[in-house]
C-alpha cells in the first residue's frame, strides 16, 4: 500500500470534482497490486500537481487537455474528458472551437476524429444516457 500524502489527498479532490465520484470510484474498484503505483502517480502528479494549481482555471484546463489528447490520437481519454466537461464548465461551444484548433495545430483528421468523439458524449449527455 502507498503512503497517503497531501498531494494525493488534493488530487483525488481534484479527480472527483473533475471526473465524477462514479468514474473514480470505478477506477479505484479496478486498481491491482500492479497499478495501484500507477494510480498513485497520477493522482499525485497529474490531479494533485498539475490539475490543482491556481494559474488556469478548470474549463481551461479542460479544453487544453481535450485538444492535446485529440492531437495524440487518445480517442478513450477525449470521450472521457469531454464527459468531464460537465463538471468543469467547458460548453459544447468551447469543445467545438478547441477542435477547430485541434484541425489547424494537429491537423484534420485528427479533429475529425475528435469532432466525432465529442459529438457522440454530447450527444448522449443530452439524453441522459448512462456514461462509463
Amino acid at each position: 500500500m502507498v503512503e497517503v500524502t497531501q498531494r494525493f489527498t488534493e488530487g483525488m479532490a481534484t479527480r472527483r470534482a473533475v471526473l465524477g465520484n462514479e468514474h473514480v470510484d470505478g477506477a479505484t474498484a479496478r486498481k491491482t497490486a500492479f497499478d495501484d503505483d500507477f494510480q498513485t502517480f497520477i493522482t499525485e502528479g497529474a490531479w494533485g500537481s498539475v490539475w490543482s494549481r491556481p494559474g488556469l482555471s478548470k474549463r481551461e484546463r479542460s479544453m487544453l487537455t481535450i485538444a492535446l489528447l485529440a492531437a495524440l490520437g487518445h480517442d478513450e481519454e477525449v470521450a472521457m474528458h469531454v464527459r468531464a466537461t460537465a463538471n468543469t464548465g467547458a460548453s459544447a461551444e468551447d469543445i467545438k472551437e478547441t477542435l477547430l484548433h485541434v484541425a489547424v495545430y494537429a491537423g484534420v483528421p485528427a479533429a475529425n476524429r475528435a469532432f466525432r468523439i465529442a459529438r457522440e458524449e454530447l450527444a448522449k449527455r443530452a439524453t441522459g444516457e448512462t456514461l462509463p
